[in-house]
């Protein structure tokens, strides 16, 4: 599929290299910018608490 992306651009190599370059730059920006934050919700990576104990306070060792 990338060989035939990169075949597909117009222009010589290095017009179809910074194509390329601005191509995986914009599909980045999308993704971090209206992508993940619309997802985040739906993920569970913010739900719990590392090392919490069940039923009272978190013990603190002397």
């Amino acid at each position: 599929m990338y060989g035939w992306l990169f075949r597909a651009l117009p222009g010589p190599l290095w017009l179809r290299v910074l194509i390329a370059a601005v191509l995986v730059a914009a599909v980045v920006v999308v993704l971090f910018a209206w992508v993940f934050p619309a997802i985040a919700p739906s993920l569970p990576f913010n739900d719990g608490m590392v090392g919490a104990l069940s039923g009272g306070t978190a013990h603190i060792a002397p």
